[in-house]
């Protein structure tokens, strides 16, 4: 028995919503100035996503949120992946509801992961290990009385990606509060970075020419593009179920096909850029970066792997 799996017009119409705003906020000539301003996160640009409902798509209405669920923001993450959209997103989503001013934008939430913390300097709180909440001591207090996650002594690292600061907390520590969701929400991040990347191989294959034809005529380019098509869609499939299910063990089958989609893909795109998909003026090598640091995010394919490997053990 097969089930088939189709967006409703309300899904569709958010999607297309939230990349019509990510175009108009944060086209390419935004993200070429965020790219040249490291480490800068455009607070006017977070709060214009707050406006949106970008923070508080899953919290009840009667708290002031969207009331929607997983699978649509899911569909918001997807875009954001695909536009490149810079900073913690998924720490600040999951902090809308329990920490104040999380939900409009107003308030950026950080999150420590195992031993990285991604934008700690632009994050006005920081969640740890557990879950608690509190100010990190940058900017002005939320009022939350919690107690912070412990940044002290935090070591800044160079990072892959230009649109990804990371630092690395003094202490090893296990995965941060609602680890599934933030799995999840990654893996639809990488799955924009997945269905982006395609779009741009395509682009190039149809109007770069080479020996009078464009290179898509040619086999071996036709084979990368396919590869390319396959691995994207199969993540969706996995990134969608695992946003109806919210099973564990679907998030991290969701998050490694994801992960590889992002990476593989990227990696595919650049190929079929040839010479000029290493420049610094492709937009190719960007979306490779953040794939590849969203990978390690959290613990990266191997908790997934281990989590999958209980499951079937059991």
């Amino acid at each position: 028995m097969s089930v088939r799996f189709q967006l409703s017009e309300d899904q569709r119409a958010l999607q297309a919503g939230v990349r019509e705003l990510l175009e108009r906020r944060f086209g390419r000539e935004a993200l070429r100035a965020a790219v040249d301003t490291p480490g800068r996160l455009d607070r006017e640009l977070w709060r214009a996503l707050g406006d949106a409902g970008f923070f508080a798509l899953r919290l009840p209405e009667a708290d002031g949120g969207v009331g929607l669920g997983l699978p649509e923001a899911v569909l918001a993450f997807e875009e954001a992946g695909r536009a490149l959209l810079p900073g913690p997103l998924v720490a600040t989503h999951l902090a809308a509801g329990t920490v104040p001013g999380a939900a409009t934008g107003e308030t950026v939430v950080a999150a420590v992961y195992g031993e990285l913390v991604e934008w700690l300097e632009a994050a006005d709180v920081v969640l740890g290990d557990t879950g608690d909440t509190g100010g990190t001591g940058n900017t002005a207090d939320t009022g939350n009385a919690a107690d912070t996650g412990d940044t002290r002594g935090a070591e800044p690292l160079r990072s892959l990606d230009p649109l990804t600061p990371l630092h690395r907390v003094p202490a090893a520590r296990d995965a941060a509060a609602a680890a599934p969701l933030a799995d999840l929400l990654t893996a639809a991040e990488q799955l924009g970075t997945a269905v982006r990347v395609g779009e741009l191989a395509v682009q190039h294959a149809r109007t770069r020419e080479q020996f009078g034809q464009p290179i898509g005529a040619f086999q071996a380019v036709k084979h990368l593009c396919a590869d390319l098509l396959v691995r994207t869609e199969t993540a969706r499939v996995a990134v969608y179920a695992a946003a109806v299910t919210a099973d564990p063990a679907d998030i991290a089958a969701a998050r490694l096909l994801a992960d590889e989609a992002a990476v593989h893909g990227a990696r595919d795109c650049l190929q079929v850029h040839g010479g000029m998909g290493f420049t610094w003026e492709a937009d190719v090598h960007l979306h490779l970066k953040r794939a590849w640091v969203r990978a390690h995010r959290g613990g990266g394919s191997t908790e997934s792997e281990e989590l999958l490997a209980a499951r079937l053990a059991a």
